[in-house]
């Protein structure tokens, strides 16, 4: 345990906030624990220009100079399934340092507890693969065992696009993505959207020769709350633990360039929530024509209407498409955990997508991750790994 901590602590003191270069470099840490190790392994630089090229391409938020993919292989002794464990390094921004006890990459210990950015999300969870893959090695099953770190994953999903496109697969996967020890077999989906509101620009002390976008944003705001609403009444089972599981929201919003001015332009950004089973071409269309009602109902924007654009990360929804392998991962915990799908996308979509069974099941509760004081339960970690070498004792065998 004393080992696992000072990993987990370690990894965490590395801020690979998307985009940086400890984005990248994390990942020569992670290759050179794996080779010592004794696992065969691929560390590869991605084709940037390449992938972002291409029509599948899941989006991303940041710009990227280089990133690396990551995959170490505990070879089975023949005959066997393959199993991948599939956890990202990239974290989000801290925010405000202001708003956490100490330093955002302490990796500090207390008690049960290991505090930092990304100790939730999702390096806890990845620490739990790499000892479960440690504890394989004593005796090997008859399939592989991967475990795979990808970048990315925060803004798209870079780094698993690559994985596959570079070709690896298995015959099942498990992403420990922090579910609070939870079996998660399916996630609602996220697109990343863009609002341009227009305005005139007139004197402020003259503003009724003008038209302020932010007043004409509030419409529009509305009807977009109206339909988050309407998109939440009837939802798939395994989403009825949350209160709202398709949330559309307003990040960001920047209006005018000067105080004693008409604001003659409003840009809003924000996140939409895509249910299970719905086409990213339905929702898209759903939040364009709420917008345009909103317009048709504003002398305005009748004339001048808010325009739509889709960009950053699109994560569509995606379910394990195995209720077998949810069964094995179930049984492995050797308890009766709770099952439910995730309200946030993740790169469970793109590995079921390429028809491998993946389930998330990770330490650390969601709610803790990209909050200030992020933490990670040290024996959840323990737990998590443990349930993880068992699952591939079984279905490697």
């Amino acid at each position: 345990m004393t080992e696992l901590t000072e990993l987990l602590a370690d990894l965490v003191r590395i801020p690979s906030v998307g985009g940086t270069p400890h984005e990248a470099g994390i990942q020569t840490v992670l290759a050179d624990w794996m080779r010592a190790e004794g696992l065969e392994v691929d560390l590869w630089e991605l084709p940037l220009p390449e992938l972002t090229a291409q029509p599948g391409f899941p989006g991303m938020e940041v710009t990227r100079e280089r990133a690396y993919g990551l995959v170490g292989r505990l070879p089975g002794t023949g005959g066997g399934r393959s199993l991948m464990f599939n956890g990202h390094i990239d974290v989000v921004p801290p925010g405000d340092p202001a708003t956490w006890t100490g330093d955002p990459f302490s990796g500090r210990v207390d008690g049960d507890r290991l505090y930092g950015r990304g100790a939730c999300d999702m390096k806890g969870g990845l620490v739990s693969a790499l000892f479960a893959i440690r504890e394989l090695k004593r005796d090997r099953p008859r399939g592989d065992v991967l475990v795979a770190c990808v970048a990315g994953e925060e803004d798209g999903g870079l780094g698993t696009y690559a994985l596959l496109d570079r070709g690896w697969r298995a015959d099942a996967c498990v992403i420990p993505e922090p579910t609070g020890l939870a079996v998660v077999p399916a996630n609602a989906g996220a697109l990343t959207f863009r609002l341009r509101v227009p305005g005139t620009s007139a004197h402020a002390s003259r503003r009724t020769a003008g038209v302020s976008a932010v007043e004409k944003f509030l419409p529009v705001f509305t009807a977009l709350r109206e339909l988050e609403a309407s998109r939440n009444r009837d939802v798939d089972p395994l989403m009825r633990r949350w209160d709202i599981p398709y949330a559309l929201e307003i990040g960001t919003v920047h209006a005018g360039d000067w105080s004693s001015s008409v604001p003659d332009l409003l840009i809003a950004e924000g996140r939409f929530g895509v249910a299970l089973g719905e086409s990213p071409q339905s929702a898209k269309a759903a939040l364009e024509t709420a917008v345009a009602d909103a317009c048709a109902r504003d002398g305005w924007l009748a004339e001048h209407p808010v325009t739509v654009e889709w960009w950053g990360g699109q994560f569509l929804p995606g379910r394990n498409p195995d209720p077998a392998f949810t069964a094995a991962l179930v049984e492995a915990t050797g308890v009766t955990p709770e099952q439910w799908g995730a309200p946030y996308g993740s790169d469970l979509r793109l590995l079921a997508g390429a028809g491998i069974p993946t389930v998330q099941y990770g330490p650390g509760a969601i709610e803790l991750a990209h909050a200030p004081d992020e933490y990670v339960p040290i024996s959840e970690v323990v737990t998590a790994s443990a349930v993880l070498a068992r699952l591939a004792a079984t279905h490697c065998a």
